[in-house]
């Protein structure tokens, strides 16, 4: 009789959820999943429930295998030498492997007055706030969005078009970093069709957050009856509290088969991976790839075989302002952006099959574990492994 696996995954967005359900292959393996809140939340939808036009939550009944025990709680602690979680609600839970896949948020903001006056909109729980706030803040009343990615890109856009609001949207640097600069002169037209203000650059850079006003780096004080944060990057501290090595974002480091460079026997997914201290571009369509391959470097290791190095490229990014116009950004295989992109209603429809993917591969996978497949690169990451072991043998001048 062989003997049970028990895989505890920590946390259950994209890439929790996809790897658990590819865990089910083996009958003999037992999963558990481990998340603070009872539904799981599409994040691609998040600046919708601000809008008022989606809940943004899924049932984990429709998305998580029938095998797979979901526990409610946060993990507090990592015991990697005795294989244990510790809860925040009280007890352990024993594990033979671990996949850390705890997600991603916008960092803590430094600037000053941010954490008192800006709403962030990266979690389910930030995002009721916030939409609860406007439900309660006239239409006429100023808004300013800070970051110029596509979280902030769409939540301007869909204040703008769903509520009529007066948006200013603040990038800093430039809109829309990863678009061609085609598609980002498409993007400053479609905001500006929808009315939202566009500040680009290093000197519309916020320095301060009052209550009622943001400051620029120009010196301009712009009226803001609601602050929305959508710039940075963060992740939980789970893995640095429990003494495991990260990244300076907090990433867990791994290798390239996304195995802890801590301890073997745990596997890392999603935004709060660090393969190489190389990590991925954050997105869903990312987030669910890790997931299967951290599964795919448990179950190589359960059945005794070398787990293989992560090979993934990037088709495509997109972007919606509002219902009914979006922006599908064609990518190469290294992702950066080609000329092509699909724009219009086009762009619309592709974006929404790209949202409704994200979960249906999840529906699929739980059914039908091990099935869901990505595009390769095997040629661009050996590059940048290679570059950056290069600079790192290189002597100090």
């Amino acid at each position: 009789m062989s003997k049970n696996t028990d895989v505890v995954v920590v946390g259950g967005g994209y890439a929790g959820v996809m790897a658990a359900n590819r865990l089910t292959q083996r009958d003999d393996v037992t999963v558990t999943v481990i998340n603070p809140r009872p539904v799981f939340v599409p994040r691609l939808r998040l600046h919708q429930l601000v809008g008022g036009t989606h809940d943004a939550v899924v049932d984990y009944e429709d998305v998580l295998a029938d095998r797979v025990r979901l526990v409610v709680d946060s993990a507090t602690w990592i015991d990697a030498a005795g294989r244990s979680v510790t809860l925040a609600e009280g007890g352990t839970i024993g594990y033979d492997y671990l996949i850390y896949a705890v997600g991603s948020g916008s960092s803590g903001p430094s600037v000053p007055g941010a954490a008192e006056f800006a709403y962030p909109v990266a979690t389910l729980e930030a995002a009721q706030r916030l939409r609860s706030v406007l439900w309660d803040t006239p239409v006429t009343a100023a808004v300013t969005v800070v970051g110029g990615g596509p979280t902030g890109i769409e939540t301007a856009a869909e204040l703008a078009e769903q509520q009529g609001r007066a948006v200013t949207l603040i990038c800093g640097g430039v809109l829309g970093p990863y678009l061609h600069p085609r598609a980002r002169r498409t993007a400053r037209k479609y905001l500006a069709e929808l009315g939202v203000s566009v500040l680009e650059g290093p000197d519309a850079s916020i320095t301060a957050v009052a209550r009622e006003a943001v400051e620029l780096g120009d010196g301009r004080t712009l009226a803001s009856q609601v602050t929305i944060w959508t710039a940075g990057f963060g992740v939980p501290d789970l893995a640095d509290r429990s003494g495991l090595r990260t990244d300076a974002a907090g990433r867990l480091l791994t290798d390239e088969t996304l195995t802890s460079v801590d301890n073997e026997r745990i596997v890392a997914a999603g935004d709060s991976s660090a393969p190489s201290d190389l990590p991925f571009r954050m997105s869903a369509y990312a987030a669910g790839c890790l997931g299967a391959h951290a599964a795919d470097t448990v179950l190589n290791r359960i059945a005794g075989e070398q787990p293989t190095p992560i090979d993934l490229s990037f088709p495509a990014m997109c972007i919606s302002f509002g219902r009914g116009t979006g922006i599908f950004q064609l990518g190469h295989k290294d992702d950066t952006a080609m000329r092509l992109y699909f724009s219009g209603r086009a762009g619309k429809k592709l974006k929404e099959y790209s949202c409704a993917a994200s979960v249906k591969h999840l529906v699929t996978e739980a059914r039908k574990p091990g099935s869901h497949s990505w595009p390769k690169d095997g040629k661009h990451r050996p590059q940048l492994l290679a570059a950056q072991h290069d600079d790192a043998a290189a002597p100090v001048a």
